[in-house]
């Protein structure tokens, strides 16, 4: 610890596990960092142990005192908050004002939720300071090696913090998009091509993050609806099914999410070794917010992440544990069903599956994101976004680098599905992808992501939808009007329906 002047390139206000690894990121690139925790002992703790056996550790500088902490950072004073979101952020951000001067930067790195830093960013820039909203994903390896950084707000506050957030976030090869990963505490990487740029004004880094938080969400739950339909259908068990997993992620699934998973297939459970841990775990998933708020902006917005909303929703499902085990004995499913033949090539169709609904969920966050650059007067690159998630993040994985080109060749692209490469995937894997919800529908195995992506694939390519019946029973009950085929859009029109005491009701 050391309250004397120092003279810090940044400061760091939260000591959990996140902000810690951080800290220690930056210090290894070069930068002296200055850190404050409102419970001081965990600032006291964590320096005992940078001093105990991290090999940047004279570049952290402890306080003990607020005050003595904002005044050993350079002008000017660019400050990480690494607290509890909501008012927890607020009330850290009040604290801390007191002690800052004109044209000193905040930046929250937490996952905040974009209306909160749009407001963040008005209040402090009247009272004239910058404000920094910046999505960080990786976890705690991420944030102490290299995550995926997603900074919103003006550019001037970027242009000083740019030079930190590029050297410490992760690096890929420039040419094919990999993962620069041969990183060690000490050892940081400097080669290669950040994931970080300017997302762009107010809570746009923060959107970002919460929709990449949200393809997230689908990501896993797909994953795991492949799992289930390995175990369920073809009763694999988890080693064997490790196995698949790693083979898939040497080819075009090839994931941090994916390798993972081969990875947790395969742990034996420690307080039972004969066990595999999976078959231990309790099925009921839990959730911090960020997925359902993904989904509830898609509601707000009008745009169609029907699979990101279900990948929620069982999660939600996940949680009815009780009420899942009695109705197990109640309601019955499928019987005499014929045992399924083929192991190796439903493997495949698995496989395809997956890919296909893979693409229909970045579709969905991708049109989320551009329908939310409208809403807010946003500029956003997509193909930057895609780059920026190709390492460091938990959504990292080759598929991005098909992202980033996609939008390199057409920048206005409307949605990813009708770019060549991934139209090709998917008219190439929908026949196995078709095969594998309808056996699953046969089997009674729930598939809500696997489903959900495909309705919305055949929704988006379907040029004529049952919603003209629909908008006839609108302006039938509620005389909400219709548009004609045979006229211009933007002309409506009203029918006095034959019922005379329908009711005037709204839907």
């Amino acid at each position: 610890m050391n309250d004397r002047t120092t003279t810090s390139d940044i400061g760091l206000i939260g000591l959990a596990v996140m902000g810690q690894n951080l800290v220690l990121n930056m210090a290894d690139h070069g930068f002296t960092v200055s850190v404050y925790n409102r419970t001081t002992s965990k600032m006291e703790d964590f320096i005992a142990r940078c001093q105990a056996g991290e090999p940047s550790a004279e570049r952290v500088i402890g306080h003990a005192d607020l005050g003595a902490f904002v005044r050993s950072i350079k002008r000017p004073r660019k400050i990480v908050f690494l607290v509890k979101a909501g008012a927890g952020t607020d009330a850290a951000i009040a604290g801390c004002l007191p002690h800052l001067e004109s044209g000193d930067i905040i930046i929250d790195g937490g996952n905040a939720n974009w209306n909160d830093t749009i407001r963040r960013e008005k209040e402090l820039r009247a009272k004239g300071f910058e404000f920094i909203g910046s999505g960080v994903s990786g976890g705690e390896l991420g944030a102490r090696f290299g995550p995926s950084l997603m900074p919103g707000g003006s550019k001037k506050a970027w242009k000083s913090l740019e030079p930190i957030w590029r050297a410490i976030a992760a690096k890929v090869d420039p040419k094919t998009g990999e993962p620069l990963e041969d990183y060690a505490p000490g050892k940081p990487i400097t080669k290669g091509e950040p994931c970080t740029a300017h997302i762009g004004a107010g809570g746009a880094g923060h959107y970002v993050k919460m929709v990449h938080n949200g393809i997230e969400y689908i990501d896993m739950q797909l994953i795991c609806e492949a799992y289930m339909l390995m175990k369920t259908l073809l009763g694999m068990k988890p080693d064997k099914m490790s196995k698949v997993f790693e083979d898939w992620n040497a080819g075009d699934l090839d994931s941090y999410l994916i390798q993972i998973t081969a990875d947790i297939l395969q742990q034996r459970d420690p307080a039972r070794p004969k066990k595999f841990l999976v078959d231990s775990v309790l099925d009921t998933a839990g959730q911090k917010g960020t997925g359902k708020w993904t989904s509830v902006s898609a509601l707000d917005l009008g745009i169609p992440a029907n699979a990101i909303a279900e990948a929620v929703f069982a999660r939600c499902l996940s949680a009815l544990k009780e009420e899942r085990v009695a109705a197990s004995k109640k309601l019955k499913g499928p019987k005499d069903l014929k045992e399924i033949r083929g192991k190796k090539q439903l493997i495949e169709s698995i496989h395809s599956a997956l890919y296909c609904s893979k693409i229909c969920a970045y579709a969905q966050g991708f049109q989320l994101m551009a329908e939310a650059q409208k809403e807010y007067d946003w500029k956003l690159d997509f193909g930057a976004i895609a780059q920026i998630w190709r390492g460091g993040c938990i959504i990292r994985a080759r598929f991005l680098q098909k992202i980033t080109e996609a939008y390199a060749a057409d920048a206005e692209l409307p949605n990813l599905m009708l770019a060549p490469y991934f139209r090709k995937a998917l008219h190439k894997g929908q026949d196995a992808w078709r095969k594998v919800v309808s056996l699953a529908v046969r089997h009674g195995v729930p598939v809500p992501a696997f489903g959900s992506a495909l309705a919305y694939y055949d929704g988006y390519r379907t040029a004529v939808l049952p919603a003209n019946l629909l908008q006839a029973q609108r302006d039938y009950f509620g005389a909400h009007t219709y548009e004609r085929t045979d006229e211009p859009r933007g002309k409506y029109f009203h029918v006095d329906w034959p019922e005379k005491d329908r009711p005037q009701l709204e839907m």
